[in-house]
């Protein structure tokens, strides 16, 4: 931008101080044209002192560039705005208490010890059918001590009780007759044809074995020492004219094999409506076991 004005005088922030006619300026600087008709390099605006930028603000068209290069004095800046703290609403701290007055002095709390509950009484059921106790009395018991009373009952051994007498002498004496308690019975009768006459006489037949819960515990290793013969399709020796019958709360199963087996339940094989299929029975489920001689 260019300009006409008279030669003036302006002070330099080094001391020194700068005589010439405005000719144009910028937002970098200004340039002047020398007493000798020369014109000077352009001169930045920081090269003037304090002094010679409020003489060039004087001017309308260069006070916008030079007003950020003048220094406020301290006494004429507005003051600062006072800091204004609120006053902010906190939440109240609870009384100190014990564990248990504070679960119950909450809903969150007593929804918790409900649930602990529920569990205790749960544990209690599955404990008395593992254990082989009265379901009613462990229940009732834990349901009035909770938490001490299913450990009480889990820590007692499990009771041992004696086989019927009858039912051993009948299953010795008629072993193809012997049935379990609620088992339909078979009425077949077997008479013999007229080629048995001359055929060799056949080796007798194994005697049954019966296990009942509570003189044996069922678990995976009980039946991987007495059945590892059933573990495979084809029956191999003595296992191989017996049949695996295992007893449940909805009924008995006639075992094919048995296909797996884990940590709390076994998986039989079994053949239902002219399929094979595979039931899962926990160990718990399992009330006897007997291992009868096949017909043939």
């Amino acid at each position: 931008m260019l300009i006409s004005a008279r030669a003036d005088t302006y002070s330099m922030a080094d001391g020194t101080s700068l005589t010439g006619d405005i000719v144009s300026f910028d937002d970098v600087g200004v340039k002047f044209r020398m007493a000798d008709d020369s014109y000077s390099d352009r001169v930045p605006w920081t090269k003037f002192s304090q002094d010679g930028l409020k003489q060039l603000s004087e001017n309308p068209k260069i006070k916008p560039l030079v007003e950020p290069f003048i220094e406020i004095p301290q006494s004429e800046r507005p003051p600062k705005p006072e800091i204004q703290v609120q006053d902010v609403t906190r939440l109240e701290v609870p009384p100190p208490q014990s564990l248990f007055g504070a679960l119950f002095s909450s809903s969150v709390g007593i929804f918790v010890l409900l649930l602990v509950y529920a569990a205790n009484l749960y544990a209690a059921f599955e404990i008395a059918v593992v254990r082989s106790r009265p379901i009613p009395l462990v229940m009732g018991a834990s349901a009035v001590l909770p938490i001490f009373g299913p450990v009480i009952f889990l820590s007692l051994p499990m009771p041992v009780t004696a086989a019927p007498a009858e039912a051993s002498t009948e299953a010795q004496a008629d072993p193809q007759t012997y049935a379990m308690p609620g088992a339909p019975k078979d009425d077949i009768k077997i008479v013999a044809g007229s080629w048995q006459a001359q055929s060799p006489p056949t080796a007798e037949k194994p005697d049954p074995q019966i296990f009942q819960r509570g003189e044996f515990m069922f678990n995976r290793r009980f039946f991987e020492t007495k059945f590892p013969a059933f573990f495979t399709r084809v029956h191999g020796g003595h296992d191989r004219q017996m049949t695996l019958i295992v007893k449940i709360s909805g009924g008995q199963l006639v075992v094919e094999r048995i296909a797996r087996i884990a940590n709390n339940e076994i998986y039989f094989e079994v053949v239902q409506g002219g399929e094979h299929q595979e039931i899962m029975v926990p160990f718990g489920d399992i009330h006897e076991i007997q291992l009868q001689p096949k017909d043939t």
